[in-house]
């Protein structure tokens, strides 16, 4: 069963393990039980989702000829290594979650709770990585459910960031290994630290790298927290550190300050640090990892769920008061102009009352200090959303007012930085009023708007609403209009949004095409990544390809397979595959234009995915010729 999917029954083998895994937890009224209900809820509703995958899979005509080439080839990601991937994970899968549904142990800390969430990282990292090796060029799979399996791929890899990740060794060994609520995990490393990239690639090229100056404000994906040294433990250091005392892992201290972490964020060379240090580091326009040195690809933060998990088990085991922001029943205060009020609860109460003032002038100060105080951090954007400020702040988005504007729609892209803060957003109603500051607010509240669209459009759900919104013809026009900063604002959020089948047609009759086209030729060269990440997710949707070719946008992608920058050639070679894929004519296009040339010094020298796509491209020209 875990050879390649070329026979009838190998699938439909997966596909009995697909459904026991979906009904799996049809028991008391469709609810799991114990401690990791959520973590197998979750689970069972992503693997649901790869049915119609699997069944596409199985009804491809010619799957005989698949399998005797790919049972010859080495190559994993060509060959049936990937689906070999797949059916272990999903064994896996149906064993853990057998197990860990009715878990019910009190003490998560317990060896059994160890290893059940140490096979949770192991299932979630083997589904991932099977998805992303998936042939589609070998499959007739629809645009719809490769959609969907790229949301499921999304989804794991976000968890899989959340559970952090270790050896790939470990992981593949410890899924075969027998799952017992009683065994002891000895496999189970004490600490995990996070070695993998914080994001999905093209996610990274698009990523936000504002300053974090007073006069700037936090990007969605950094979540910066300014709370300082005065999150310790209320045990100090020195007294921690004596012979006779407790020692502190070393995995719980940050590099930096060499304090016991708080907030462990991970950085893009998979390190992790205190995120007020990191963010102190960053701002001070430091641009590599300060413990390896590495230039960092990107500046986003992400939580290192895990490690803080971890920190706080320890504390709890140990009497250790946690590194908290809670103090006498306040939230710690931290620097900055509004210190008498930052964690203050009975004053931001008050403060968010102001919101609904009569006075403009009263108003407007209440909601710049909002902004300021939702700016700083997460302590303080979770006590703003408890106040009930975000309808308040809603309402202020259609006022007259183009300050208080401003601030309103920044002060919602703070709040909506916290997850939580998300769903309460978009409950507000806040969609339209968004989208109406990005049509016609100040060219900062436009800016905002649209960074604001990117950060709620991180929840899939969001990203059906947000595109039916009329939000997206918004976006291309400050794609194309926009200043520096709102044009890469508008990329971020136009490239998430169009991660969603529905969106992309959306885009493309929004005029997005050509926006991107003079992206390409723009002779500064500022937005091409941009430009050929959004063009790589479009070029698969059949409407937004025959726009492309439209435009005369092969010449400068062959163009760009000759002179770009690594990335750019790799990202060019995998949109002309797509453009080029049953479509004889634009597979002679290319030819008549030069590519081979290029695609073959690219299948020598390129990225790993740029010598994938090259290769196949070029068997397409050669398949070509011999008609």
């Amino acid at each position: 069963m875990a050879g390649a999917p070329g026979k009838g029954p190998a699938v439909a083998a997966v596909l009995e393990v697909v459904a026991d895994i979906t009904g799996m937890f049809a028991f008391n009224g469709g609810t799991a039980c114990g401690v990791f209900r959520k973590d197998c809820l979750d689970l069972v509703r992503r693997i649901a989702l790869l049915k119609h995958f699997v069944e596409e899979i199985r009804d491809f005509g010619p799957f005989h000829e698949f399998t005797s080439e790919s049972s010859s080839s080495s190559s994993n990601s060509c060959s049936g290594g990937w689906w070999s991937d797949l059916v272990v994970a999903l064994q896996a899968a149906k064993r853990l979650l057998s197990v860990a549904g009715c878990f019910t142990s009190s003490n998560p800390t317990d060896g059994a709770a160890k290893k059940i969430s140490f096979q949770f990282q192991c299932v979630t990292w083997k589904l991932e990585k099977a998805l992303g090796n998936v042939p589609y060029d070998r499959f007739d799979i629809s645009e719809e459910v490769q959609e969907q399996v790229a949301l499921v791929r999304a989804q794991l890899r976000r968890a899989a960031e959340r559970h952090g990740s270790v050896n790939s060794r470990k992981l593949s060994h410890a899924l075969s290994l027998p799952l017992d609520k009683d065994a002891k995990p000895d496999h189970v490393p004490e600490s995990i630290d996070s070695k993998g990239q914080s994001a999905d690639q093209k996610m990274n090229k698009l990523e936000r790298s504002r300053s974090s100056s007073e006069s700037s404000e936090v990007s969605p994906s950094s979540n910066v927290d300014s709370e300082g040294e005065d999150n310790l433990p209320s045990k100090s250091m020195d007294e921690m550190k004596k012979p006779d005392a407790l020692v502190i892992p070393d995995d719980f201290l940050c590099p930096i300050s060499l304090e016991l972490m708080r907030d462990p964020v991970i950085v893009a060379t998979g390190q992790t640090y205190e995120r007020s240090y990191i963010q102190r580091w960053i701002d001070c326009s430091n641009v590599t990892c300060p413990k390896t040195q590495q230039k960092l690809q990107h500046l986003t933060l992400t939580p290192n769920y895990v490690l803080r998990s971890l920190i706080t088990q320890w504390c709890a085991k140990h009497n250790i008061e946690q590194p908290t922001g809670l103090a006498n029943g306040k939230l710690k205060k931290g620097d900055g102009p509004f210190r008498d009020v930052s964690g203050d609860v009975a004053a931001i109460e008050a403060l968010v009352r102001k919101l609904s003032s009569r006075s403009v002038e009263e108003r407007r100060a209440a909601v710049a200090e909002i902004r300021c105080l939702s700016k700083r951090s997460t302590d303080n954007r979770i006590l703003i959303a408890e106040a009930g400020a975000i309808p308040m702040l809603v309402n202020l988005l259609t006022i007259d007012d183009a300050i208080t504007q401003e601030h309103a729609v920044t002060s919602i892209l703070n709040l909506s930085i916290y997850e939580n803060n998300k769903g309460f957003i978009m409950l507000a109603g806040a969609i339209p009023s968004i989208v109406q500051v990005l049509r016609a607010g100040s060219m900062e509240a436009r800016e905002n708007a649209a960074a604001t669209l990117f950060s709620l459009s991180l929840l899939d759900e969001n990203k059906i609403i947000i595109g039916a919104s009329g939000a997206i013809p918004a976006l291309v026009e400050l794609l194309q209009n926009g200043s520096s900063r709102g044009k890469k604002d508008a990329a971020t959020a136009l490239f998430n949004l169009c991660i969603y089948l529905g969106n992309k047609g959306r885009a493309v009759r929004a005029g997005i095409i050509s926006a991107l086209l003079k992206m390409l030729t723009d002779s500064r060269n500022c937005m091409v990544d941009e430009a050929l990440t959004i063009l790589s997710v479009l070029a698969s949707n059949q409407e937004a390809k025959a726009a492309i070719v439209k435009a005369s946008t092969i010449p400068v992608l062959i163009d760009l397979l000759r002179t770009g920058l690594p990335r750019n050639k790799e990202n060019a070679a995998a949109i002309l595959l797509s453009l080029c894929k049953r479509d004889t004519e634009n597979l002679a296009c290319i030819s008549r234009l030069g590519a081979v040339i290029p695609l073959t010094e690219l299948a020598k020298s390129g990225t790993e995915r740029a010598k994938r796509k090259a290769t196949s491209l070029l068997e397409l020209l050669r398949k070509l010729q011999q008609l």
